[in-house]
């Protein structure tokens, strides 16, 4: 049995000013947090006036602007509205991170690494632009930079949340094969913050790895007793319960996916016959 980690945790967080909406919330979860579930449609543009006579109050209107779209699926529109920002005001560390995810959600990875890198450049003593730019350095192949960035991150004082960038480095090296080191950042995530889901979540996958289908339970047990279900937690308990041929618990896991969950990804999944 694996000894417990001391674990909870949270979004992207540091130092109370706003983010934007649509950045690296979760690398944890491994994927791009880029939309939410039923956005509002985005606000008219302020006059033109105002905006000429000040650019870098303009430039973050127009960032917003991009955010709203991106979580409409509007891209094209995200482009056009972001880079008017740039244009605007190209030395805002937000403005150049927005772009750098409304370009990787284009597929154009040379432009969006120039943004997030500038980003880094410019916030080069904020701990959150680093971390969303580590974060764009693991979704592109290099893991071993992404993880020294993610811990100089966690061990910024003035960053809020250690614990996020400790598992987002877990993640981060997991994806290249590193059981061994990616579970220690996940216990270290949990000595800090008891019960996180992320890195409960992330451990039970391990277990799955490893096919350790005793340990795995145990652990999605555990994340059950102390945190709401989610439906990739969920989803986990399903794979888990099929690899120990144990049809009955699967099928219950599968029902409260499509009960609990039912727009979810993973109830269409179900729905639709597929398995992975």
């Amino acid at each position: 049995m694996r000894a417990s980690g001391v674990p909870r945790a949270a979004g992207d967080g540091a130092r109370g000013r706003a983010r934007p909406a649509v950045l690296l919330a979760a690398l944890a979860c491994g994927a791009l947090a880029a939309c939410s579930h039923s956005p509002p449609a985005p606000p008219n543009p302020l006059p033109a006036e105002p905006v000429r006579k000040n650019p870098k109050q303009a430039a973050i209107i127009n960032m917003q602007l991009s955010i709203e779209f991106l979580k409409i699926g509007k891209l094209a529109a995200a482009r056009d509205t972001i880079e008017r920002a740039l244009k605007e005001d190209a030395n805002n560390a937000q403005v150049q991170e927005t772009a750098g995810v409304v370009y990787e959600r284009l597929n154009d990875m040379a432009k969006a690494e120039h943004a997030y890198a500038t980003a880094a450049r410019i916030g080069k003593d904020d701990p959150e632009v680093q971390n969303y730019y580590a974060g764009f350095l693991c979704r592109t192949g290099h893991a071993a930079s992404g993880e020294k960035l993610f811990m100089q991150v966690a061990s910024n004082p003035l960053y809020q949340t250690p614990e996020v960038a400790l598992v987002n480095a877990g993640v981060c090296i997991h994806s290249s094969g590193d059981l061994v080191d990616s579970e220690r950042y996940f216990q270290r995530a949990l000595a800090i913050r008891p019960n996180m889901p992320e890195a409960l979540l992330q451990l039970a996958n391990i277990d799955l790895e490893r096919g350790d289908t005793a340990e795995a339970r145990a652990t999605i047990q555990r994340d059950l007793a102390v945190n709401p279900p989610t439906p990739e937690l969920l989803w986990l308990a399903v794979r888990v319960e099929r690899r120990a041929q144990d049809a009955a618990a699967a099928a219950n896991f599968a029902r409260r996916i499509q009960v609990e969950f039912p727009n979810s990804e993973q109830a269409q999944l179900l729905r639709s016959g597929i398995d992975r």
